[in-house]
């Protein structure tokens, strides 16, 4: 009984972040949004690569410790909101296995 009523609340919790995603990206202002937040995830991946080439030695806490000092920046200054800048630096710490790989 427990079980379905956690599972109800998070799909319930799912369809409603969707929806507003949906909103949000296909609304009134819907191309306006898209636009904002490609332009700053674009300039915010564009930063992180010119940091990275800064860097004397390219290691993981590195490259995880500039992701997260850049993402606080782009918060900070009010390009994004606090968790548009989490997912993208989730997103980008991702990055990494490809990144390392390279390095190698």
């Amino acid at each position: 009984m427990a079980n379905s009523k956690k599972t109800i609340g998070a799909g319930l919790a799912v369809a409603a972040i969707a929806a507003a995603a949906v909103y949000f990206l296909t609304g009134k202002r819907g191309r306006e949004n898209r636009e904002k937040i490609a332009v700053w995830t674009l300039d915010m991946k564009a930063e992180v690569l010119r940091k990275m080439r800064q860097l004397e030695n390219i290691n993981k806490e590195a490259y995880y410790a500039l992701v997260d000092a850049v993402a606080v920046r782009y918060e900070r200054v009010g390009r994004a909101t606090k968790d548009e800048a989490a997912h993208l630096a989730h997103e980008l710490k991702g990055a990494w296995k490809h990144i390392g790989s390279q390095l190698k």
